[in-house]
């Protein structure tokens, strides 16, 4: 699959993706996604894919996301 990308939004993707990066190295982050969910845990991060997964063991979730579905990552 192919996504289209606007030319504005790659240095938004861009510090995403550092962000990503580097939240896996901590015990908790917090994920804003775009459709409005506010999610914490710890992350798994692939950047060849873009992908990962959210994991919160208190609450016994995980979620798989794309970094397309992402508005922003705190920790």
């Amino acid at each position: 699959m192919v996504l289209r990308v606007h030319q504005a939004q790659i240095p938004d993707l861009q510090s995403l993706f550092h962000r990503l990066q580097e939240a896996r190295s901590q015990p908790s982050v917090r994920m804003y996604f775009k459709d409005g969910r506010v999610l914490d845990g710890a992350i798994t991060f692939v950047e060849r894919l873009g992908t990962g997964r959210l994991i919160n063991v208190d609450q016994e979730f995980s979620l798989e996301f794309s970094i397309h579905d992402l508005r922003r990552v705190e920790y």
